[in-house]
């Protein structure tokens, strides 16, 4: 199985992964009702000597040239405190001067201070905050408390603003609010954001029984999200970007092969790595184990990544990958979506489409088509 795996490992999966998911520290001061991590609440953190062995990592693997994206995240990021994130971000100074590091982090922006701006800011981060749309929209995001997070995020926000630094938003679109794309995506523009990343809501991690979006209101979604687009082109929105760009390159280059999917090594404050989607990582599953690919103390991250073809939830992921390319018409937009989208609704890694293929990937090409056969039939 190993020899005959490794082969379409290296076909479709890179040795080179060019983001990192570091989580810092696993708690949260909120407790979104959609939230997947089962460890919030504790209060572990990341020490300085994993991150000196990630920076060795980090130093081998960029030795071609290219930059690696570090985007630290888990709970709240922020929640380490400015004193710890300082001796984790600073073995990786050289390699951020060089340009062979650049630090991202998704946040909820409620702990975000005059403080914390200046220690994003001289460390050259790129900053992500996590909101829904305005506050009637953003009620599933509530504190320990069940009190809504809603005015400390834009605190956060406003402060951001008012210190000149930039930063993108992501909304989870839940089945409360997907039938609001206008009321969230003007909301969303009004705050300034170099981009809008929506996310329909997905069962994973410890969320398995909310409701999700259907297909059919997804489908109105995106239809309206590609409308509103159109109307506001000043505005990035990361979907259709996206999508975008995958039409163009399948227009330029037909028989171009697909590109190598990105492993996405996610560290865990205690150093385990796993791959190919931060989701997986602290779960376990009795055909699975734990997903754990290695330990950054143990191993490099190449060592790591040379042996992933051996892992049972890698090699299911490639068969999947082989009956989506097969199979599948969306192939060519999708190349296969998510491994963890696979395992949480289906319990395992080698079934092919899963409800976020289709609320995600589906429904907006969906949508793109029908817009575009509407405005056919309008100019006819």
């Amino acid at each position: 199985m190993t020899k005959a795996t490794l082969p379409r490992f290296d076909r479709r999966i890179s040795r080179r992964p060019r983001t990192w998911v570091a989580q810092c520290g696993s708690w949260c001061d909120l407790n979104c009702d959609y939230c997947y991590l089962a460890d919030r609440l504790k209060k572990n953190r990341m020490s300085p000597a994993i991150a000196a062995a990630l920076a060795a990592s980090a130093t081998d693997l960029t030795a071609d040239g290219q930059p690696i994206e570090l985007v630290w995240h888990a709970g709240e990021p922020l929640g380490i405190g400015i004193a710890r994130f300082t001796e984790l971000v600073k073995p990786f100074e050289q390699l951020r001067e060089q340009g062979l590091v650049h630090h991202s982090v998704q946040t909820n922006a409620t702990l975000i201070t005059g403080a914390w701006c200046d220690f994003l800011t001289a460390h050259g981060f790129t900053i992500g905050v996590s909101i829904d749309g305005p506050a009637p929209l953003n009620t599933h995001r509530v504190d320990w408390h069940g009190k809504p997070s809603f005015d400390r995020t834009m605190r956060g926000i406003t402060k951001l603003r008012e210190q000149g630094i930039p930063f993108s938003v992501i909304a989870v679109v839940t089945a409360d609010s997907v039938d609001h794309p206008g009321e969230i995506l003007d909301f969303l523009a009004s705050l300034g954001p170099t981009s809008i990343g929506l996310n329909i809501e997905e069962t994973e991690g410890i969320n398995t029984t909310r409701p999700t979006p259907t297909l059919a209101q997804a489908r109105r979604f995106w239809q309206a999200t590609i409308a509103w687009g159109r109307r506001h082109p000043e505005t990035r929105i990361r979907e259709t970007s996206r999508l975008g760009a995958d039409l163009r390159q399948l227009r330029e280059h037909p028989d171009a092969p697909a590109a190598l999917i990105d492993p996405i090594p996610t560290i865990t404050w205690d150093g385990d790595v796993t791959l190919l989607s931060p989701e997986l990582a602290g779960v376990t599953a009795p055909a699975y184990g734990d997903f754990k690919a290695g330990n950054i103390l143990d191993q490099t991250m190449q060592q790591i990544l040379d042996g992933a073809h051996q892992l049972t939830y890698v090699t299911e992921f490639l068969n999947a990958l082989d009956t989506c390319e097969a199979t599948c018409q969306f192939w060519r937009f999708c190349h296969g979506a998510q491994a963890a989208n696979r395992f949480f609704e289906h319990g395992r890694l080698d079934v092919a489409e899963t409800n976020y293929c289709r609320t995600t990937k589906q429904a907006l090409l969906h949508a793109l088509s029908a817009t575009v056969r509407k405005e056919t039939s309008t100019c006819n």
